[in-house]
């Protein structure tokens, strides 16, 4: 796997970060920037470049990154309360590091959008 973007060096720990969890197949980390109280991102260790480059040989890991997201959920105790799942895709939607990532929101009553 090539490193060239911050994702890739945070999967390989070629950079700190606070991993929440890791295997084989995704890595979940806290955001830098949070915002909300608990935020973290969930990415394949495989490149997928956005929402866009998913392919049909990928849905089983798409389904283990949501899955991954809702077991860090009940961790981070904002499975009952509740959270927003959010895919960036492209730059006019704000994607800023060309990695697919699911954000992942809770710990208070998020705004309605």
């Amino acid at each position: 796997m090539k490193e060239n973007n911050i994702f890739q060096k945070i999967i390989n720990k070629k950079i700190p970060a606070d991993i929440l969890y890791q295997d084989e197949k995704v890595t979940v980390f806290s955001d830098i920037n949070p915002k909300a109280p608990v935020h973290f991102l969930v990415i394949p260790n495989k490149i997928i470049t956005s929402l866009n480059k998913i392919e049909k040989k990928d849905k089983n890991l798409v389904f283990h990154m949501l899955n991954i997201a809702i077991l860090i959920a009940k961790k981070k105790k904002i499975y009952n309360t509740g959270y927003r799942l959010i895919i960036n895709c492209n730059n006019h939607a704000g994607q800023e590091i060309n990695h697919l990532h699911i954000h992942v929101l809770g710990g208070k009553r998020l705004k309605s959008i």
